[in-house]
């Protein structure tokens, strides 16, 4: 029986997402292949934030090249080493700023979102405050000799607590911040569910008017459009004051900023980025990494990508000795290449022990005939440039799923009967023409 043993339920998850197409949010590094210097790079940044600095770094490739496995791969590794993470898509509902609270609702994506190495699918604000507590708690106990029950603990705890937010009064929007946790304690001291929610609601960025967050929590402030990245800066530096490394964003589908129409609206959110890039780059942020995924048009279109917002242009464009060619992977912008015959080769080689090992068989598909796939796949004149990692993978899986159930099938007349093929033309060149219809 093939050795390639993991849990059933990461396989599952595993061949699933594979099959459809999608990036699997467990299990990634049993099929991880090449990106040795793209990681390292990342790696890199998280090192440092880890150390007080920040970071900003925008992946791009085209679809399917890989983007999201890199920000998953990356999110994963963050957790493992105890940073909190957070992730969001962008979508028409979802951006960095917006006439409809579009920055607002992507906020409470990243805040449902928010996960820890002992709570990694997400929904772990709560736990994050709880384990905060029961630190304070325990380490109150061992230094001065007292018991769960003596009554001179909760006052000490709720002291300790306190001052800990009272700390980040000084950042903007923290006497709020602070306020809103020092409430969730009281209504945890105090078995007060009323209390606590109100202090999770508006952590989270759930209260609509300061009106309701005045008389909920008596706080004067709301987390909204405009103020939202602040918050999480006070997050960033909130965590790492309780035990965490720092707070680490993945944004992914930067592609959705591209699409906005209105040049107004789509401007608005590229100066609110600019921002962002500037307070990781420039030091004004702490203990904040963020990584966002976007297509090479998403940055270079010069028309509408970021490239058309000239201070954002001048930050990120290659430097003159960079773009002959070389490889830098130090820069604001990692590119993400094809992946070599040798790293698909070996991507075919686990995607086999995966698909394998998961339904409980001995693949017959042999090394040659992996080579023929790639052949058939990849050695044909701009396959080289038009075919992705997601391509020769949902192909793969299928093709074992189809020799599974079929086992009078051989894989060699499969193949020549459905050869994989590349796409005929890049869809980013579609989607550029289909929006350039609709530019105001």
């Amino acid at each position: 029986m093939n050795e390639f043993k993991i849990p059933k339920r990461v396989s599952t998850a595993l061949v699933n997402s594979l099959t459809a197409g999608v990036v699997p949010r467990v299990g990634l590094e049993h099929i991880a292949v090449g990106r040795k210097a793209e990681i390292q790079a990342l790696l890199s940044d998280l090192d440092n934030t880890a150390q007080g600095a920040a970071a900003f770094k925008l992946i791009t490739g085209r679809y399917g090249s890989g983007k999201s496995f890199m920000l998953q791969t990356i999110r994963n590794f963050a957790m493992d080493r105890d940073f909190v993470v957070a992730d969001s898509d962008l979508s028409p509902e979802r951006r960095l700023v917006g006439t409809k609270g579009q920055g607002h609702a992507t906020y409470r994506e990243l805040m449902t979102n928010l996960a820890t190495r002992t709570r990694p699918d997400g929904g772990a604000l709560e736990m994050i405050l709880q384990k905060w507590i029961t630190g304070i708690s325990q380490k109150l106990m061992k230094e001065n000799g007292l018991h769960p029950g003596d009554p001179a603990l909760p006052r000490m705890v709720e002291e300790s607590i306190l001052f800990a937010a009272g700390e980040l009064e000084y950042m903007v929007h923290g006497f709020d911040f602070s306020l809103a946790v020092a409430t969730y304690y009281r209504g945890y001291k105090e078995a007060d569910d009323q209390k606590t929610q109100a202090a999770l609601r508006w952590l989270r960025g759930e209260f609509s008017t300061k009106t309701e967050a005045r008389q909920a929590l008596g706080v004067s402030a709301i987390i909204d459009d405009e103020s939202w990245y602040d918050y999480i800066k006070l997050w960033a530096e909130f965590v790492t004051r309780i035990g965490y490394r720092g707070l680490i964003l993945f944004i992914d589908e930067g592609v959705n900023l591209y699409k906005i129409t209105n040049s107004i609206a789509r401007t608005a959110n590229y100066e609110k980025l600019l921002m962002m890039f500037n307070d990781t780059m420039q030091g004004k942020a702490s203990h904040l990494a963020i990584f966002m995924g976007g297509t090479p048009q998403f940055v270079e279109d010069q028309r509408r990508g970021l490239y058309s917002y000239e201070a954002l242009r001048t930050r990120l464009i290659e430097g003159r000795f960079s773009s002959g060619g070389f490889k830098n992977t130090s820069g604001p912008v990692l590119k993400l290449e094809m992946l070599s015959n040798e790293e698909i080769f070996l991507l075919l080689q686990k995607l086999r022990a995966l698909h394998s090992g998961h339904h409980g068989y001995q693949s017959k598909i042999t090394d040659e005939e992996l080579v023929l796939f790639m052949e058939t796949a990849v050695g044909r004149m701009g396959a080289d440039a038009l075919l992705t990692p997601r391509e020769v993978i949902r192909d793969f899986m299928d093709i074992q799923d189809v020799l599974l159930q079929n086992p009078d099938v051989k894989f060699e007349e499969l193949v020549k009967d459905h050869k994989v093929k590349p796409a005929s033309k890049d869809p980013d060149e579609d989607l550029t023409g289909f929006l350039t219809e609709f530019e105001l």
